[in-house]
């Protein structure tokens, strides 16, 4: 059983060194940042055919969440290659954060695609540090599929709760705005 074990660990090595050597050498990162895109750009078809009725279902009640006016100001993190913008609805004003600047031109492509939004900016910045965006700026936050690969989780979900309003620490801004509270 050791040496099956063993056979089986250097058999992962091994089959892992190239992606070793080349962060070792610096590129990974590069090649990750590029080229990503394009894999998640044709996951996204795919993922979007298996869970298209679940999408609908979680993003149906969206609109409770307006402000007073009637708009809805959406913040999504990770937004990758804008899989959730058909599932939002008309009217939404989403602006986008992305530490990817590669996404960007899979974001035009989506926005075209999707014209009952309102696309209001691409932000390139990681979800840990979003200071471009105003302290309870935003209606909603979405982020799917994105927790799983950030490096300080708690420090998103503070970033998070600063942009809404019914939890950012702003004076005079109070929890019973929210729509989770009525």
């Amino acid at each position: 059983m050791a040496l099956t074990i063993f056979i089986l660990r250097l058999a992962v090595c091994i089959l892992a060194f190239p992606m070793y050597l080349l962060d070792f050498l610096g590129l990974w990162n590069w090649i990750c940042k590029q080229w990503f895109p394009y894999f998640l750009a044709r996951f996204t078809v795919m993922y979007n055919e298996q869970m298209a009725s679940k999408k609908r279902e979680l993003f149906s009640n969206l609109q409770e969440f307006a402000s007073p006016s009637g708009k809805l100001s959406l913040l999504e993190l990770g937004y990758g290659t804008g899989a959730n913008f058909k599932f939002y609805p008309s009217g939404c004003q989403v602006t986008c954060v992305d530490p990817n600047p590669n996404f960007e031109k899979f974001l035009i492509k989506s926005v075209a695609q999707n014209p009952h939004l309102q696309f209001e900016r691409f932000i390139v910045a990681a979800g840990e540090n979003m200071h471009q965006v105003a302290t309870a700026s935003m209606d909603v936050v979405v982020c799917t599929l994105v927790l799983c690969s950030v490096k300080n989780q708690e420090q998103i979900l503070q970033e998070v709760c600063r942009v809404l309003p019914c939890l950012s620490p702003t004076p005079g801004v109070h929890s019973n705005s929210c729509p989770s509270s009525r």
